[in-house]
């Protein structure tokens, strides 16, 4: 995932946002046959909590390109 860099979150980053507003969330994506192993990591405002949700349904359905199981999905969050 990449770090949303819309212009809006640019100005508060300059304006020094408070932490507590961010969730950084960080995904680790496995195959269960272990042909595939994959972090991610993101951040998100809490007004923004919608992002994170599409992002989650997104990485739900993800396959393995050598084996075709679903990838398991485990979350790291930092509130």
């Amino acid at each position: 995932m990449e770090i949303n860099n819309t212009q809006e979150n640019k100005d508060k980053a300059a304006n020094g946002s408070r932490s507590d507003d961010l969730i950084q969330v960080r995904a680790i994506l496995t195959c269960p046959n272990g042909d595939y192993h994959k972090k991610f990591k993101n951040q998100f405002l809490r007004k923004d909590l919608e992002l994170l949700t599409v992002t989650l349904k997104v990485f739900d359905w993800l396959t393995c390109n050598k084996c075709g199981e679903l990838l398991k999905l485990d979350l790291e969050f930092n509130v």
